[in-house]
Order: structure tokens, then C-alpha cells, then sequence
């Protein structure tokens, strides 16, 4: 469905929704949880928090092109601190709350940002940590009234800005109109900083007409209209939850209700009852893992209805792709759907039309038994550097193992060495204040991705795997290491693989069990165990995730089986520095962190 109107701007956006769409509903904009219950946020609340925040802002000086900084946690002060920062002509640089204070100062610093929101203590000490050095901040925003601090210097509540803003307003009732006006679509619009698997962060420059046209495409694109609830989880800091599951949500006027956090969504989805969902691959691998967990428990009886029940459905899946159901099929398929499909599909509020998944490669395993039980999963391909989206399958037509096909208003062409090449309206200005970088990746009009993959006979795009990433074996053998990753990951008993043979003899891998699943199997087969480190040098369980690994194995070429792997006893962390804030595994990192056991397991191999 398209927008209900279509902005080049995201103030266009919020003014057509405050001062023209609002006003003809009753309906929430956000839900959010207020004393355990999810609680309504109007359009004109909605409004009026943006506003005098915006006054507010206005008040401690923030001109046109000025940097504010946000690192919050998802919630409607998020939404009111971008809103109003945007509403100011000024640019906002949304930061992750998991980062540390020495990656915040580098990004305060890089940004000349003169202002941070933050959410609460944490995030506060983060900053007062390293405020002396950011010499561009002048000011900073607590959300949180509990954790205000009279002890600091130029420390604001996020309720005294707005009480700032109230009086400024008095004084300068026109001066938000006039900024808004200002604003144009080719103005910088936000300054998100990669994560990066290498290197220091890059500060990627988004106009609002680089977001708003991938907006707009996605709203051509997915069938969602102002009848859906999003549930929002995903970091609103990283572009993929800020475009498709905040502004193309706005843009479509539905309702956003947020999950308290990762470990609630569970809880969340059956309060909110969603209807569309962004998420990531990671949420799919839990929520699988933990279906099986419980069938295993069931009765051998239980068990074969369950499986039983879940082929019926990938064989209706199928069918109904070809429009050809037999009497048969539908007649089983009802049962099926009776005993377990419709069960699991009331673990998501029962309401789930579908999710669209980004971020990271989704096994084609998952989507297909996502969609036998009736839940169809919508993958898509994109960067920060293109506001995300390049590719994304549609509701109508989708192919599991691909990312789809190319947005209406973009471009993708395949280069010589396999790279995926693309340039449309959603393609970044380029990198701040990193001319060399940003050279390197916008070549000719064209953004070079630093992905590798291919099309399909049918127009589908397939991505291979990261260009840095591909290793080749000393045996000659180019090696792309995600997709063998992912074939493994599909195990019940693994949580994180990495996949090890640059310039080896043979493929290695570094295993983080899922401990959860594996101490079920120690305590069901008399293991004994104290710690994780026991559960991880057992011989017992290395042998379990040996012969497990084996039906995957079955998958692989010889050359990318795994012949040997180490269990670890925790798993890759932000905090460690052994993974992004987007959950992608350094791998530079964890093979020096962890040189010396992958060079036990080649020589105890060679023994």
C-alpha cells in the first residue's frame, strides 16, 4: 500500500501527521508500558512532547546543522528526541546503548556533537566519564528524573528542557514553523556510525530524502497499511528498525508498540498482539530452538503428531504457491493446524500477518518452517550506506535462500569479482569527515557494498557472503564462511560458530553451545556438572555436538566440512569486543583472542 502521503522529508512527515492525519483518528501512535500495562500515546500527545522538547532544545542554542547525540533504549522519548532534533534543522547521531564510553566519546568527538540524550545512570556515567574530552558537548539530557544528578554540570531532565521549552515558545512562537521550512530533502538528515568489523566507526551522512524514498519504496513494496501494530525491539539507533519498523510505520499510519526489552518480547508479542514484526534472523534461531526443546519433553506419541503436522505444512506452503491444493491436502492440513500450527502461532499474539528479517542471512531451513506453521518471514538485503534496503522479498513473491529481488528505485549490478554494486536515491552522501573512506566505497555513482553474491534464474538475489570474509585454504579452496556458519547454527545445541581455515589445511570452527539446551541433555543423561567451563571440556558433550553436527555435515562439499572444533565456555559479547552492537562477529578479533586453541586443534589434527 502506498503512504498515506508521500514526504521527502521526515518534518513533512511528522506535520502531516500531527497537523493533518491525526486529527481525522482516535487511534494510538505509540503503545508503550505504563505500570505493567501497555498504555496509548495519541497524535497530539505525540505533538505537543516533540514540540516542547524541540523548544527546548532550541533554548540551549541548537541552530540548524548542529549535531545532537541520543543513546536510549527504544521508547517514545526516543521518538520525541529525534522528531524534535529533526524538527530544529539540526542533525541527530544516534548512538547504541550497548557501546562503551571510550567508542561514545570517539563518536561524541567525530560528530561535534553539542548535545546527548540519554536514557538513564548507565548511559549517564558513560558520558560523565568522558565529558572533559568531548569538546564540542555543552549539554546533557536525562530521560530518566530518577537518575538526574544536582552535583553536574549543565545536566538537564528531559521534563526541564521541555518546562524550557514551554517559556521559549512564548517568546519565539514562530520559530519552529520556520525551521521545519528550512528543512529540504538533500539536507543531512543523521550521522549513524557503523559498527564496523575493523576499524574505527565510520559516520554514515543520510539525507532525509535518502530515508523518506526508502520509506516510501518499502510502503510500494509490503502490503502494510494503517490497520497494522508493529512491535518495535530492534535498536531504534540502527537504520533498519528506524526506517521500516518507526518511519514507514508512521508513514502508513499504524501503531508502534515497544517491547520492554529482548527478553520480554516473548511476553510482549501475546500483550500486543502485533501484526507486522522487523527482526533479525537470531530471533527466529531461539524461538526454533526453544519449540523443539519442548517437543522433545512431549511423549514419542506427541511428538510424531508435532512433526507429522509441520510436514503437512510446507507440503500446503508449497502447494499453495502453485494454487494447487488437493481435497486431501486441505482436509490434513486443517487437523494439523487444529492440533499444532494455530498453538504456535498464538505464542505471537495470534495477529502476526508477517516479519520482514534483515541484518543477517536467514537460513532457508527457518523460513520454511516459519512458514509451515503458517508465519511467513520477508527477507531483505541492505546497508546503513543505503537507508537500508536494496532488495526484499515480497509477500506475493519470495524465495527462501535469497534476499529477493532489487526496491522499484534501485539499482544492483554484480562487478567482475562478484561484489554487489548498487546506486539509487537511498545511497548515502558518503562518510563524515572520511574523505579516503568514502571514496573507496562510492565509485562512479555506484556503492560499492563489500557483499558478494549473484542473481538467480529467476531475478532473486543471492548473497554470498562478505568480500573481506572469503578465505581460501591452503589446499586451494576459496571458502565463504556465513552460509556453512549458518547451515550449523540450525542445531539446537550451538548459540554462536565460527567458522576457522585461512591458509589451513582443513575448516576448524570455534562453538559456543547453547547451554541451555545442552544442560537439559547433561541432566537428563546423568551428566554431571558444577559450571558452563565443566559443561564445555566434557568429553560427553563434545561428542553430542559431534554426531549432531553430522546431519549437517551431509549438506556441506567435503572441502567445507568441519573436521575439528573447540567448545567455548561464554559466548562472543559487545562487551568483550568480540561482536558489533549489530551482532556481527569480529573476526579479526576472536581468531587472535583465540590463536592459541586454534593452533592446538591443527596440531593435535596433524599428531
Amino acid at each position: 500500500m502506498p503512504a498515506l502521503k508521500i514526504c521527502d522529508t521526515i518534518t513533512d512527515l511528522f506535520n502531516f501527521l500531527t497537523e493533518e492525519y491525526g486529527k481525522t483518528t482516535d487511534k494510538d501512535l505509540l503503545r508503550t508500558k505504563v505500570d505493567g500495562k501497555y498504555t496509548g500515546i495519541g497524535y497530539e500527545q505525540f505533538k505537543n512532547e516533540t514540540n516542547l522538547l524541540a523548544f527546548g532544545l532550541a533554548s540551549l542554542g541548537i541552530e540548524k546543522n548542529d549535531k545532537v547525540a541520543i543513546i536510549a533504549e527504544n521508547g517514545p522519548e526516543w521518538v520525541y528526541s529525534d522528531m524534535a532534533i529533526l524538527s530544529l534543522a539540526a542533525v541527530d547521531v544516534p548512538i547504541y546503548p550497548s557501546l562503551t564510553a571510550a567508542s561514545v566519546e570517539f563518536i561524541l568527538n567525530n560528530s561535534e556533537s553539542k548535545v546527548i540524550i540519554v536514557s538513564n545512570r548507565l548511559q549517564l556515567m558513560k558520558v560523565l566519564k568522558v565529558k572533559d574530552k568531548c569538546k564540542h558537548l555543552k549539554f546533557i539530557i536525562v530521560m530518566n528524573e530518577n537518575d538526574f544528578d544536582t552535583s553536574v554540570k549543565d545536566l538537564y531532565t528531559f521534563k526541564q528542557v521541555q518546562d524550557k521549552g514551554r517559556g521559549y515558545r512564548d517568546e519565539h512562537p514562530a520559530l519552529l514553523e520556520e525551521r521545519r521550512k528550512q528543512v529540504k530533502g538533500n539536507d543531512l538528515c543523521t550521522i549513524i556510525y557503523t559498527s564496523g568489523t575493523t576499524g574505527e566507526p565510520k559516520g554514515v551522512m543520510l539525507t532525509h530524502h535518502n530515508i523518506m524514498s526508502n520509506v516510501n519504496t518499502a510502503l510500494e513494496t509490503f502490503p502494510i497499511t494503517k490497520d497494522d501494530v508493529f512491535l518495535s525491539f530492534l535498536p531504534l539507533c540502527h537504520i533498519f528498525e528506524r526506517m521500516a519498523g518507526y518511519y514507514t510505520a508512521f508513514a502508513s499510519g499504524s501503531t508502534i508498540c515497544y517491547a520492554e526489552s529482548i527478553e520480554k518480547v516473548a511476553t510482549n508479542l501475546i500483550e500486543a498482539k502485533p501484526t507486522i514484526m522487523t527482526t533479525v534472523p537470531r530471533l527466529f534461531e531461539r524461538i526454533y530452538s526453544k519449540i523443539l526443546r519442548n517437543v522433545e519433553k512431549q511423549s514419542e506419541k506427541k511428538q510424531k503428531i508435532f512433526f507429522w503436522s509441520v510436514e503437512i505444512g510446507k507440503q500446503y506452503a508449497e502447494a499453495k504457491k502453485t494454487g494447487k491444493t488437493s481435497f486431501g491436502l486441505r482436509a490434513k492440513h486443517k487437523i494439523a493446524d487444529k492440533l499444532v500450527l494455530s498453538k504456535i502461532r498464538e505464542k505471537t499474539g495470534g495477529n502476526l500477518r508477517f516479519f520482514i528479517s534483515g541484518g543477517a542471512a536467514l537460513p532457508r531451513e527457518m523460513g520454511e518452517f516459519f512458514e509451515a506453521l503458517g508465519i511467513k518471514i520477508l527477507e531483505g538485503y541492505g546497508l546503513t550506506e543505503s537507508s537500508p534496503v536494496l532488495a526484499a522479498n515480497r509477500f506475493d513473491d519470495y524465495k527462501f535462500g535469497t534476499v529477493g529481488k532489487p526496491f522499484p528505485d534501485v539499482e544492483i549490478k554484480i562487478a567482475p569479482d562478484g561484489e554487489i554494486l548498487a546506486r539509487g536515491p537511498n545511497i548515502m552522501l558518503g562518510y563524515f569527515k572520511n574523505r579516503k573512506e568514502t571514496e573507496a566505497t562510492l565509485k562512479d555513482g555506484w556503492l560499492h557494498t563489500g557483499d558478494i553474491g549473484v542473481f538467480d534464474a529467476d531475478g532473486f538475489l543471492v548473497i554470498t557472503d562478505r568480500k573481506k570474509h572469503l578465505f581460501k585454504t591452503s589446499a586451494g579452496k576459496y571458502i565463504a564462511p556465513t552460509p556453512i556458519e549458518n547451515t550449523f547454527l540450525a542445531s539446537k545445541y550451538i548459540d554462536q560458530f565460527v567458522l576457522i581455515g585461512d591458509r589451513k589445511m582443513f575448516l576448524s570452527a570455534l562453538i559456543v553451545p547453547d547451554f541451555e539446551a545442552v544442560k537439559e541433555y547433561a541432566d537428563s543423561h546423568n551428566i554431571p556438572y558444577t559450571d558452563e567451563k565443566e559443561l564445555a571440556k566434557n568429553d560427553e558433550i563434545y561428542k553430542l555436538l559431534e554426531k549432531d553436527m553430522t546431519q549437517f555435515q551431509k549438506k556441506l562439499a567435503n572441502y567445507e566440512r568441519v573436521r575439528k572444533f573447540v567448545l567455548l565456555d561464554r559466548p562472543f559479547t559487545i562487551d568483550s569486543g568480540e561482536i558489533t552492537p549489530s551482532m556481527k562477529i569480529k573476526r579479526k578479533v576472536v581468531e587472535e583472542r583465540y590463536g592459541n586453541l586454534i593452533e592446538e586443534m591443527y596440531r593435535k589434527f596433524s599428531n
